[in-house]
């Protein structure tokens, strides 16, 4: 089964959710905690608060009572005590360690913990120095126990040692007191998700969903439309850049079906419009107009098949030139047959013209059969019918150039051409010819 497709609004609005939980979740941990540690501070600082009413009350009560009745006024004392909810839990050792009276059911056997038995030594020696209290903070247990020390005599020793246990900040009563500013943190969080969903889809999913249709649209066949994004950034850019590349590809397509089927060369359309943009450019040009001597006769004698092969290679001999002694921007069209046109800058038309005629005079000499080199010729019929002999094919070459001249456009080039082709197939020989009249 295949897997399920996320599209680009899922993943945004994905992230969005993800990120949105992860600052949430952040936000009410930082708030929660904060609040118990507010709660801590203020419960440490109640439960030194009412320790010391604890420690004054209970010390009246030891004072006032006899012996006898120390017991019970203890207990009265630590239940009055419980009643408060001031403490979670409380209870009085003797200085040996037995429990006296507690807020809890308890023995007079029983005694003080390994770790109540520390605190109870510790605070006999902190008394001396005028404490009268220690405390632990129990995080595992979330309380605070105080140890305080009772004394029937000011200046005397320890009688009794109350231990009370407080409550600290309680998670749920921190949730309690912050779960408002969560709440609206939770809504606010919602609202601008929502706001920035929009934009995003407005400003940057939108637009892509519009070059996506718009490229299918366009894989389709049909090239006249266009994007209409208005964005004023990169994607406005990207829209603008995509209906050049349309444009570019309309103009290929053209190239295309004008190309001459056999050199894959632009045709007769492409050709004129690469002249008049020179020409309306204002441009340095020079047009190389070439014909193959004796072309017919060989395209007679050995077949259609040995004449495309004779084309084929003036049309390699044209690329080499280019890529050999031309520009970048040079251009080569094939009009058909065996007339080729390049178009080069007046500086490099020499040196292309060179390489052209010692290629293609090199290259021509493979389509021949060994014979017919040897003679230095071949017999066929003529135009008119009758029987002659036919040198090698060589190639002539026309040149038209703007650069001692004004030339205006593609027809007064091409009418040049001819009149300077007559002169150069004269010549029996791959040779080029070039105007250079100046009117």
């Amino acid at each position: 089964m295949a897997a399920m497709r996320l599209t680009l609004q899922n993943r945004v609005t994905t992230l969005m959710i993800i990120s949105s939980v992860i600052f949430i979740s952040a936000f009410a941990v930082i708030q929660v905690n904060n609040r118990v540690e507010a709660l801590n501070q203020r419960n440490v600082y109640q439960a030194r608060l009412s320790s010391i009413i604890v420690k004054n009350n209970l010390e009246a009560t030891i004072r006032q009572a006899s012996a006898e009745e120390m017991s019970k006024y203890l207990d009265s004392g630590l239940k009055e005590l419980s009643e408060t909810d001031i403490v979670k839990e409380a209870f009085i050792f003797s200085p040996d360690g037995k429990i006296v009276a507690g807020t809890e059911g308890h023995s007079v056997t029983d005694v003080a913990s390994y770790k109540d038995m520390a605190r109870l030594v510790e605070l006999e020696k902190i008394s001396k120095e005028g404490r009268w209290f220690v405390f632990d903070i129990d995080k595992a247990e979330q309380s605070i126990i105080i140890y305080l020390a009772l004394k029937l005599k000011p200046d005397g020793p320890i009688n009794y040692i109350v231990k009370l246990t407080y409550a600290l900040g309680d998670i749920k009563d921190a949730l309690f007191d912050v779960y408002k500013p969560i709440a609206i943190t939770i809504l606010i969080v919602i609202l601008a998700n929502i706001l920035l969903g929009y934009l995003l889809s407005k400003s940057v999913i939108g637009p892509i969903k519009v070059l996506n249709d718009v490229t299918k649209i366009i894989a389709g066949g049909d090239l006249s439309i266009r994007t209409r994004i208005r964005t004023n950034d990169e994607l406005e850019e990207l829209g603008s850049t995509f209906n050049h590349m349309t444009e570019e590809l309309v103009k290929m397509k053209e190239k295309a079906e004008n190309a001459n089927p056999l050199t894959k060369l632009p045709g007769n359309i492409v050709i004129r419009e690469e002249v008049e943009n020179r020409i309306k450019e204002d441009k340095k040009f020079t047009v190389i107009y070439t014909d193959l001597d004796n072309f017919k006769a060989f395209n007679d004698k050995y077949g259609i098949s040995k004449g495309d092969e004779a084309i084929k290679l003036c049309s390699d001999v044209f690329k080499e030139a280019i890529k050999s002694k031309g520009n970048a921007d040079d251009f080569i069209g094939h009009e058909g047959g065996d007339d080729f046109i390049l178009l080069t800058t007046p500086d490099k038309a020499k040196d292309v013209a060179d390489f052209i005629t010692t290629a293609f005079d090199k290259g021509v000499r493979g389509l021949y059969n060994k014979e017919d080199l040897a003679e230095g010729y071949i017999v066929a019929h003529a135009r008119d019918n009758t029987i002659k002999k036919f040198a090698i094919m060589t190639i002539s070459m026309a040149g038209v150039t703007n650069e001692q001249r004004k030339i205006t456009s593609y027809p007064e080039v091409m009418d040049i051409a001819a009149g300077i082709k007559k002169k150069a197939k004269a010549l029996e020989k791959s040779v080029f010819v070039i105007d250079k009249r100046s009117s």
